[in-house]
């Protein structure tokens, strides 16, 4: 009985300092998202004429670095980088193909169709000037979107010329 006990008072502790742990530290609140695109001039136009991000100066990974990282098998990796604005800790959208490697599609029908990363949230300052950015490029709206999510904030959702989900949310103005 008393050993008993003392594996219950060894178990609550256990758990105790289990969830007590601190959560890790970062050096930095922003995330950079990596994508891999078929064709890269499309997604690069997409996202920088459509939903209006800015492209900032990207970087190269040599085959042998790219491989040593264990990110390829041997496929050199040109990364062109997109940021939300002039912020200076603005998340990183980064974009790259692999022409000789040119990777599988997702089935992107529905968010849950595939597990991993399914789609981007931006917040836009104008849903207005958003919905006319892809009314001219001839975007499909996605389901009932634009749709309202209470007052003036509009959510809109979008494929990106790969299949990707992304959504915007902001105000009509």
């Amino acid at each position: 009985m008393q050993s008993r006990i003392v594996s219950v008072l060894v178990t609550v502790l256990s758990l105790s300092i289990l969830n007590a742990a601190e959560p890790a530290k970062f050096a930095s609140g922003v995330v950079d998202i990596g994508m891999v695109a078929k064709d890269i001039q499309k997604t690069a136009k997409f996202y920088t004429e459509v939903v209006g991000l800015k492209e900032v100066k990207g970087f190269e990974a040599p085959a042998e670095k790219a491989k040593a990282f264990g990110l390829t098998d041997n496929q050199p990796a040109k990364v062109r980088v997109f940021v939300l604005g002039d912020a200076p800790n603005s998340t990183r959208l980064k974009i790259m193909s692999f022409p000789k490697r040119p990777g599988v599609a997702p089935d992107q029908k529905y968010i849950h169709s595939t597990l991993g990363l399914s789609y981007l949230t931006l917040r836009v300052a104008d849903m207005d000037a958003a919905l006319a950015r892809l009314k001219k490029a001839k975007v499909k709206l996605l389901g009932q979107t634009p749709a309202s999510l209470g007052g003036q904030l509009r959510i809109t959702v979008f494929h990106d010329p790969d299949g990707n989900f992304v959504e915007l949310i902001g105000p009509v103005k």
